[in-house]
């Protein structure tokens, strides 16, 4: 297993680098500088131009480069020419919000997927089947943002449930009370948010039962007269789930990196609603970062999966 793990951070390595570099390059090609939006157009233009001279702006690209690499290395991330902080210090506030977000939404996507999917397939063709079956059609049919919305009218505005935006109540007090207030802010847009990303994991679960329900060493645990109990979760149910673990690294990261729709929606100060707002007000420096952070996650999120799989399958160890 240690060898695969070597392996894919060796694999790694030039990817960062080839992500890194589109990523600067994409950054050089938008149009205006680190300074837009920031500048009055009344400044005078020497004195914009003696500004982007002291930011290096007008060096060599690779020289730019370099020295962003560099800067990257020791946790700079730039300087948010709109919110005038740091960029790290920008992020760090929100990757919080979003953390914390992605992982109830994750604890709920598999608590309401694997239990359906488990029915789906156990009782295939059957009425809990075809039940499943139009829930799935209906959560994927449905684009995220109207799902999101029609849920924020009916439990937040009409039956005032939840709250309708923020992550924390200025009112709450204490340890408890903040944890309380974060959870409530947290619990409806965890919940619809789950709702629209079991799909895929309900139906991958469903179509591993239904085919290792005729597969041999069923049949042949059924002849030694294995209970059916123990045949259904012991063969059947474990390895049909070999396909939902190969996709939990990729599941949790990218519920980190995808949560653009239902932060913006539920006005919830995350990663997500950062990277749109950023790219309104045309923040490039912020823009650059989370754009190289949702790529690292995406790496990182492969490299889980492969973790993972490398446990529960043998034969991957072997390659």
């Amino acid at each position: 297993m240690w060898k695969t793990i070597l392996r894919r951070l060796l694999i790694m390595i030039p990817q960062l680098i080839i992500l890194s570099i589109l990523v600067f390059l994409l950054a050089k090609m938008m149009p205006g500088d680190p300074f837009s939006g920031s500048i009055n157009p009344n400044t005078d233009p020497k004195q914009i131009a003696a500004l982007r001279q002291a930011a290096g702006l007008n060096d060599p690209v690779w020289v730019q480069y370099c020295r962003w690499i560099g800067n990257l290395f020791h946790g700079d991330l730039g300087q948010s020419y709109i919110q005038h902080v740091p960029v790290t210090s920008l992020i760090a506030d929100r990757a919080v919000n979003t953390f914390w977000l992605s992982l109830l939404t994750t604890i709920l996507t598999y608590a309401i997927a694997i239990p359906l999917g488990i029915t789906a397939g156990r009782h295939q063709d059957q009425w809990q089947d075809q039940a499943v079956q139009i829930f799935n059609y209906i959560t994927f049919a449905t684009p995220g943002f109207v799902f999101y919305i029609l849920g924020l009218w009916l439990f937040g505005f009409t039956l005032g449930w939840f709250p309708i935006s923020g992550s924390v109540s200025a009112s709450a007090t204490g340890f408890w009370g903040v944890l309380w207030s974060r959870l409530d802010h947290m619990i409806l847009p965890a919940i619809l948010y789950a709702l629209i990303t079991t799909t895929a994991t309900v139906q991958y679960l469903r179509t591993g039962i239904v085919d290792n329900k005729v597969e041999d060493y069923v049949r042949t645990a059924r002849s030694k007269g294995v209970p059916e109990n123990v045949v259904f979760h012991k063969h059947i149910l474990r390895n049909s789930l070999l396909p939902i673990a190969a996709f939990f690294g990729n599941t949790i990261t990218g519920l980190l990196s995808g949560s653009m729709i239902i932060e913006t929606v539920f006005s919830y100060p995350g990663m997500g609603k950062l990277f749109l707002d950023s790219i309104g007000q045309r923040d490039y420096t912020t823009l650059t970062a989370l754009i190289l952070i949702f790529g690292i996650l995406t790496l990182i999120g492969n490299l889980l999966s492969d973790i993972i799989m490398s446990i529960i399958d043998p034969r991957i160890r072997i390659q």
